[in-house]
This record gives structure tokens, C-alpha cells and sequence, in this order.
């Protein structure tokens, strides 16, 4: 594993330094050189590992600064994943003191704001939601035919049934040399068959561990209607500098969150029925602390970067095992380490088992 970073400009590097980052990532080191080589790229690495830079850092070596014109295209499937790619973005341009230009998409806003941003500064990058970008691709708004990279960023999730049609609608409309790359933290049968059909000559890039190996994983048994109680007695006597509550059910997000505020502890809600000004609104304190604690829906499972989380609790168990990897993962990003608690009753034990089984992990029971 290289130990500094190659064919990477100097003041990237600069700008890298001033994010405390001096060594790659292993999928860094797997990554660069490939994208660099303008290869097609299918990127399965466990989350916090560093997949977004690792895309990011050889993209921004590959645009040409001297064309005001789109170049490179992200695609996320949440706005919060959207906005915190952006926010990367522009700290490392900030932070390399680059000319390279950049603009976030999302639905949900002035679609005229946007087309008239786009105009006025032809972005190099773009980061946006499939959805939206997609619009603005028929709109002959992004110009498709000046690509060179698009990167679907969470693939397995983007390429499912919901986001499909935009993403295949936005591979249509680029080159056919266009480069594409495909990250996710859970490789299945239907993305490699889909890397097959959409990236000519691809290669497979993956590290070794897909469950996060500094995450810590517990069970605690109760009956259904003491799980709240159960939640609250961990989260006091755990302490957490930040804490996700993961729930199955939308709709319960507000209660159980007016349910924690009512036992004193700081917390806020974040869920798909919220507005987009709410939901940044309850991202933006718990990033700063203001609330320690954010009940969520998975709709914030899907590659939230926010180091200082060290807890995770499943009120609710998820639905399949891949999607307990992406809620433990919003833990121990980096080098940290962190620990995820389900709250289970005695019949959801089974579910605990399969999930050892199939991620190769081991639960302790508190």
C-alpha cells in the first residue's frame, strides 16, 4: 500500500494537508491510478474508508481548467449526500487554491435559479440528485457531450428501482468514451451485472473488509413496548458525543423523538417528510452539537460523513443485512472506532444470527 499519494498535483496535496490527510486510504490507493487512467471503475469498499476522495482527488487532476464547460458529474441518492459531496468539493478547490468550478443540483429548488447558474458559470463539476440532473441533461442545460467522468456515488441503492430510469437516461445521453465510475459499500449480483451491461472493460476495485472492523456490535433484549426505555437508559449510560436512532417507520420519527426530548436528552429528527429547509436544519445542529442525538429513517444511512458520531442504535432492526452495514457505518469513519446497539426483542434473535452469518460479525449481548 503506497504511503503518500501519487501522480497528485502539489497543491491538491496542500490542499489535502490542510484536511489533516497525508496518506491514502486503501481504496485511495486502488482507485487513483485507475481513474487517472481514464478506466472504467466499479469501487466496492466498506463505509468511512474514504471512497468519496477517492474519486474525487484523481477527477480533480483530470479537469481541464481552461474550458468553462461541465466535465465531471456526481450522482448521489439523498440531498444531504449531495450537499456533503459538495461541501468536499469546494473545501479542497478552496483549499488548493484551484480554479476548478463546481455547482450542486437538487430537486425540490427553483429549477430557474439553477439553469441560470449554470449559464453564468459553467460549472467543471457538477453534484446533484439523479432526478434533477436528468431534467436539466433533456433541457439541454447540463451539456451532456462535454463529460469526460460521471460518478454514481451509493450505485446499488441509484441503479434499484426508485432512481434507475434518470441514471440510465443520464448514461445514455453522455459519450460513449465518457468514464464511469460506480461506488458502493455492498456489492450485489444486480450491480455486477449492471457494471457488465453499462462499463465497458471495467474494473473491479474492492478491499477486503465490507463490515467496518472498528465498529463494536451489541443486542439488547426486551420486550416491544420497553424498547424506548431500553434506548434511553443506553443512551445515558453510554454518553454518546453523537448518536443515530435508526427507526423502520417514517411516520414514528417525530414521536420518538419528542419521546427522547421529553426524558431531557437533545435530540432531533430527520426523515423523508420533512422540507428540505428542515431537514438541513436538523443535519446543521446535530454536525455542530446543538442536538447530540438524530432520530432517522434510512434515509441518512446512505453515506452521511459525520466523524464525531460514535454510536448507532436500531430501534427498529433493518430490513436486510446490507442495510444494517450502511447504518453501523455512519460510525467509526476514518481510523475512529464506534459502537452499534440494536434494541431487539426475543423473537428478532434470529435476525441478529443471519446477520452474523452473512456479514461475518459478532453481536455481544448487554
Amino acid at each position: 500500500m503506497m504511503n503518500k499519494f501519487e501522480n497528485v498535483s502539489q497543491n491538491f496535496l496542500v490542499g489535502l494537508e490542510k484536511q489533516n490527510i497525508s496518506e491514502p486510504t486503501e481504496i485511495q490507493t486502488l482507485a487513483i491510478p485507475q481513474i487517472l487512467e481514464n478506466k472504467n471503475v466499479l469501487i466496492e469498499s466498506c463505509t468511512g474508508s474514504g471512497k468519496t476522495l477517492a474519486f474525487l482527488v484523481p477527477l480533480f487532476e483530470k479537469i481541464d481548467t481552461t474550458k468553462r464547460q461541465n466535465q465531471i458529474l456526481i450522482i448521489a441518492p439523498t440531498h444531504e449526500l449531495v450537499m456533503q459531496i459538495h461541501d468536499q468539493v469546494k473545501l479542497l478547490i478552496k483549499n488548493s487554491d484551484s480554479q476548478i468550478t463546481s455547482i450542486s443540483l437538487i430537486g425540490g429548488t427553483n429549477i430557474n435559479k439553477q439553469i441560470e447558474n449554470l449559464k453564468k458559470n459553467k460549472p467543471h463539476i457538477i453534484v446533484g440528485s439523479a432526478g434533477r440532473v436528468f431534467e436539466l441533461i433533456q433541457k439541454k442545460k447540463v451539456t451532456a457531450h462535454t463529460l469526460t467522468s460521471v460518478v454514481i456515488d451509493e450505485a446499488d441503492n441509484l441503479l434499484g428501482k426508485n432512481q434507475r430510469k434518470d441514471i440510465l437516461g443520464i448514461f445514455k445521453a453522455v459519450m460513449r468514451d465518457t468514464q464511469k465510475i460506480l461506488c458502493t459499500a455492498t456489492l450485489n449480483k444486480d450491480l455486477l451485472k449492471d457494471a457488465e451491461e453499462f462499463l465497458p472493460n471495467y474494473v473491479l476495485l474492492k478491499t477486503e473488509v465490507s463490515v467496518n472492523r472498528n465498529i463494536e456490535h451489541f443486542t439488547k433484549v426486551t420486550d416491544k413496548r420497553k424498547k424506548i426505555d431500553s434506548l434511553k437508559t443506553l443512551i445515558n449510560k453510554e454518553n454518546p458525543e453523537r448518536a443515530l436512532v435508526f427507526i423502520n417507520n417514517t411516520h414514528e420519527v417525530d414521536v420518538i423523538t419528542e419521546k427522547l426530548r421529553f426524558h431531557n436528552l437533545s435530540a432531533n429528527a430527520l426523515s423523508g417528510s420533512q422540507t428540505k429547509q428542515e431537514r438541513s436544519t436538523a443535519l446543521a445542529q446535530f454536525r455542530s452539537g446543538k442536538a447530540n442525538i438524530l432520530v432517522s429513517s434510512d434515509i441518512s444511512a446512505r453515506g452521511l460523513d459525520i466523524p464525531e458520531i460514535t454510536h448507532i442504535f436500531n430501534l427498529d432492526m433493518p430490513p436486510q443485512a446490507l442495510d444494517y452495514v450502511h447504518r453501523a457505518g455512519r460510525t467509526a469513519r476514518g481510523n475512529n472506532s464506534g459502537k452499534a446497539f440494536s434494541i431487539i426483542t426475543e423473537q428478532e434473535q434470529k435476525i441478529i444470527k443471519e446477520y452474523e452469518k452473512k456479514l461475518d460479525i459478532k453481536f455481544s449481548s448487554i
